[in-house]
């Protein structure tokens, strides 16, 4: 599952994943802290927050070459780019300071933050050996634009494939395909579908027309099938299949152009 509907919000389960160590992190916290006499609550939000800083400077500083032309881009988070080695060095080394500087503390936050990562880390291990066996190209036909039946495997022809989900009344979806439809021209070598969910030809041609898009292996999914089969609660959604079908890697959200090529890493890491 890519992503988990809460109410009128659809967070990635990265996301959910973490705010939910942070929470557990928060009640344990609490639990440990007042045997101790001491609230902890506010550090923990400051260690939190330095981790979440520090995992976008990292990204940053790692694909500074696409924010260049953009520079507000670097603090637009919307890209989901965030370095995790980065963000654990930030999380301990605040931790390992306020340890040091605040003896009150030492007992209650060491459990909090160990529960916290504890928690973040099994969960999420557990969560990717539950879908490994799940991650093959899905084998449904949809129908590119002149009606002619394609599965996305026909489309990717033996290449790695990039696979976007997409509307054209979806904001993100529109910003980010320039980025898409640069990337399809700057790397042949892969294959880049664009699988319209729950729009009929006429309104996918009128669109392209209107953003004067070239954009190739454009897909319709009246029926939306694709996205409730993948897992994914919300557009946009693109995911990355290696040259053998199987998923390397999925984004929920916009793309930047560094947040595409961090996940185009996935088929030469292989």
């Amino acid at each position: 599952m890519l992503s988990v509907n809460i109410g009128p919000l659809s967070l990635p389960m990265s996301q959910l994943l973490l705010i939910s160590a942070f929470v557990i992190a928060l009640i344990v916290g609490a639990v440990s802290g007042r045997k101790e006499g001491v609230p902890i609550a506010g550090t923990l939000s400051d260690i939190f927050l330095a981790s979440m800083v520090a995992a976008r400077i990292g990204f940053v500083i790692q694909y500074f070459e696409h924010y260049q032309e953009n520079l507000w881009g670097i603090i637009d988070i919307r890209d989901g780019g965030f370095h995790i080695i980065a963000g654990l060095a930030g999380a301990l080394a605040l931790t390992a300071w306020k340890l040091w500087r605040h003896a009150r503390i030492r007992r209650p936050l060491s459990i909090a933050v160990a529960a916290g990562l504890l928690t973040w880390g099994s969960v999420s291990l557990l969560v990717t050996l539950a879908e490994t066996s799940s991650r093959g190209m899905p084998r449904a036909s949809f129908k590119l634009l002149d009606g002619t039946p394609m599965t996305l495997a026909e489309v990717a022809e033996g290449k790695p494939a990039v696979v976007n989900l997409w509307a054209s009344w979806c904001p993100p979806c529109i910003r980010e395909m320039p980025v898409l439809e640069k990337a399809q021209k700057n790397h042949p070598d892969i294959t880049f579908v664009f699988v319209n969910q729950g729009e009929h030809p006429e309104t996918i041609h009128e669109f392209i027309g209107e953003q004067k898009l070239s954009l190739q292996n454009v897909l319709t999914d009246t029926g939306a099938s694709l996205g409730r089969t993948t897992g994914s609660q919300a557009l946009p959604t693109t995911l990355f299949y290696d040259a053998n079908g199987q998923q390397v890697n999925a984004h929920m959200g916009e793309l930047s152009s560094a947040s595409l090529a961090h996940n185009l890493k996935s088929f030469t890491t292989d």
